[in-house]
């Protein structure tokens, strides 16, 4: 089967019209449909446009044919803030239409959003009082923004997301994320959720216990190895490929969210378009499960 980015937004727009598309709308629809509109962001992300106006006179240069109709920037922003829910129930059809959705390993972390640097930003941005400070250990810099906990498959197909504080403890925002949907960790028998030392606590690990779930993470110098702690090293390294998916080829740091849910809805947006990577090249048989290169051009 072809594997490139026409053959990606096809397979794409199709399977999104079958499961949902129009679903919203109960008297005249729109001009661009929810399908096309999710088609497109997934395009946006994948061909990395950070500037909506550029991405808008792209779509009517190149991709007139696929797509008759684009609304201008003002009206192309509001729609696609309007589609978080869409973009959210699009991700999760996806992870469920692929061999990854039954997997009982588990991958969890959490990586800076920042959304704002300078004290004038901080003070006048709409996302006070959601945003906060925090501290990245990997780039060992302070930020202003919010922090994506990402659960994903050893593949990086997304399980379960949330944006939070960077205040936030880390356990609590997994606990509230399984509490919104536990039946996901129920379902899987054996479940074991790979996590680093920030998610070391006796508390949550009996709270995995009680979901049926093993906390595999790296032992504090005080404590004897955990089980299965050697493999545990290149297996972090999976996250670690995912949040570079991310941020590298997706450009999820150049967001160019200023509310709750234009930063919401453009976070969802990177994840749903690693998500559709990942589902084509499972569907057309591709050696290189999460590889972007087919369709990043």
């Amino acid at each position: 089967m072809t594997n490139n980015l026409d053959a990606l937004l096809t397979a794409l727009y199709v399977k999104i019209d079958d499961e949902i598309g129009g679903t919203r709308w109960l008297g005249r629809p729109p001009q661009l449909t929810d399908s096309e509109l999710v088609t497109l962001a997934v395009a946006q992300a994948l061909l990395g446009f950070a500037s909506e106006s550029r991405w808008l006179r792209f779509v009517d240069s190149r991709l007139g044919a696929m797509f008759p109709y684009v609304p201008r920037q003002p009206g192309w922003n509001k729609r696609l803030r309007a589609a978080l829910p869409l973009v959210k129930r699009a991700i999760r059809l996806l992870a469920v239409d692929t061999d990854f959705w039954f997997d009982n390993h588990w991958i969890i972390d959490s990586t800076p959003v920042e959304c704002g640097r300078s004290r004038p930003t901080v003070k006048r941005s709409d996302l006070a009082g959601w945003a906060g400070y925090g501290y990245c250990a990997s780039h060992s810099r302070f930020f202003w923004g919010l922090r994506l906990f990402l659960v994903c498959t050893p593949t990086g197909m997304p399980v379960l997301w949330a944006l939070a504080n960077p205040k936030l403890d880390e356990r609590e925002v997994l606990s509230a994320m399984l509490d919104r949907e536990p039946h996901l960790a129920t379902d899987r028998p054996g479940l074991l959720v790979i996590a680093d030392k920030g998610f070391a606590s006796k508390e949550f690990e009996a709270d995995l216990a009680f979901r049926g779930a093993e906390l595999l993470r790296p032992s504090f110098k005080r404590e004897k190895k955990r089980k299965g702690e050697s493999l545990l090293k290149s297996v972090r390294q999976l996250i670690e490929s995912v949040n570079d998916t991310l941020k590298g080829q997706l450009d999820l740091e150049q967001h160019g969210g200023r509310t709750f849910e234009g930063v919401a809805v453009r976070v969802a947006q990177r994840i749903l378009a690693m998500a559709a990577a990942i589902w084509h090249n499972h569907k057309t048989g591709q050696p290189v499960i999460r590889s972007l290169i087919a369709y990043d051009h």
